[in-house]
């Protein structure tokens, strides 16, 4: 077992930077209290009354299927068909990525990434930890979310070739008309669970048996921009009646009312970088600020590589100092971002039977020389930092 001692600890349950002590068996966070006695047994670790928090979760990125500093790993498109829910991203994750020492090294304990947008529909997310484990004992869910995406990327990436789609209204027809297929292949598949009239079984189909899981409520999350085409994809969805997401929502201030008019749950980001094409005009800090205040449910995200993951907390910082709490975003890189990706029975916070993911921090998070000082994922200290020398005294 586990013992750290002297959390300065945010549970991001019920608990706001109180002294605590966490008791870990194996994996999983078994006690929370305010002294637990240590046993000879029990390996230990003094927290000091540093400041400890849940592992940060990156909800929406690409990582390691956009394999780093390899052009023949760049997988994140399937540019070949607009509409190919079959894929998965975990068939073109390297495991042995850099940049999974990299979120370790910076506080990143679980990831959820998967293919680009460049399709309509291009297959499964999955989330994972980014420990150095066997890639089959990191994996929290396989199948995490389907993800679509609407606006200027499949048109580029079709319309440019002078196929379907060249329009947004081309957009919405094809994944209305996949959908429309999946939907009659879950109810032929329903049917024939109930009947097991060999008659009934539809013709296995890869892309809709993906697809299908949506009206199984697999979540989606769809990749838009710009306020019309997050209008678009919130009709489209209800349509269907499916569950998901709006990822980016780099629009969001135009639509603002009618985001929380229709409940919609958000991915916001990255804010960071330059605006390299026009439906991200909009790109601004304000996002987070402006999502709070409204009370909807929203993490943030790297999108990485589109910012590399390293710059997680560089933007969450940017974001505070543009309007939003420093509570509101702890919130978006935990247990929002498990909500918003549906992992939080496993993550997000740090109570009694979730995974004992954490981190330490040797300067807490939104200063602007964050360190960790220990991360730890499924029990096991998976990063701990050196020393490095400063020209300047930093607590001075």
């Amino acid at each position: 077992m586990l013992l750290i001692k002297n959390c300065n600890l945010i549970d991001m349950n019920a608990i706001y930077k109180e002294k605590r002590d966490i008791l870990i068996n194996n994996k999983t966070i078994i006690e929370v209290s305010e002294n637990i006695e240590s046993k000879k047994e029990y390996d230990v670790i003094d927290a000091e009354m540093r400041l400890v928090t849940p592992g940060l979760i990156e909800s929406h990125c690409h990582m390691s299927v956009y394999d780093t500093g390899n052009e023949s790993g760049i997988d994140g498109n399937e540019i070949s068909n607009p509409v190919i829910p079959g894929l998965k991203g975990l068939d073109a994750l390297n495991p042995i990525d850099i940049c999974f020492y990299t979120s370790r090294k910076h506080g990143v304990t679980t990831i959820v990434t998967g293919p680009g947008s460049s399709n309509i529909m291009g297959g499964m997310f999955v989330a994972l930890k980014t420990s150095d484990e066997k890639l089959e004992n990191r994996i929290i869910k396989e199948e995490d979310a389907i993800k679509m995406a609407v606006g200027e990327n499949p048109k580029s990436a079709y319309g440019s070739k002078g196929k379907e789609p060249k329009t947004r209204m081309g957009i919405a027809a094809l994944m209305r008309e996949e959908l429309f297929k999946a939907k009659e292949y879950y109810n032929k598949k329903k049917k024939y669970n109930e009947s097991k009239n060999i008659k009934d079984k539809p013709k296995f189909d890869l892309n809709l048996e993906s697809l299908s899981k949506a009206f199984d409520g697999l979540r989606v999350k769809i990749h838009a921009h710009e306020p019309y085409d997050i209008i678009t994809a919130i009709r489209v969805a209800e349509e269907f009646g499916i569950r998901y997401s709006i990822e980016h929502v780099t629009g969001a201030e135009h639509v603002i009312d009618y985001l929380k008019n229709h409940n919609v749950e958000c991915v916001a980001g990255p804010s960071l970088g330059f605006k390299g094409k026009y439906e991200i005009k909009d790109k601004d800090f304000k996002l987070a600020g402006i999502l709070e205040k409204k009370g909807i449910l929203f993490s943030i995200a790297t999108d990485h590589p589109v910012i590399p993951i390293e710059a997680i907390l560089l933007q969450a910082i940017l974001f505070i100092k543009h309007g939003a709490t420093p509570e509101g975003i702890l919130r978006a890189l935990t247990i929002n971002a498990a909500k918003l990706t549906d992992i939080e029975n496993n993550v997000g916070s740090l109570e009694v039977g979730k995974d004992a993911d954490l981190v330490i921090w040797e300067i807490p998070p939104f200063d602007t020389m964050h360190k960790v000082y220990k991360t730890i994922i499924n029990g096991k200290v998976v990063y701990e930092s050196v020393e490095e020398s400063y020209e300047f005294d930093y607590k001075k």
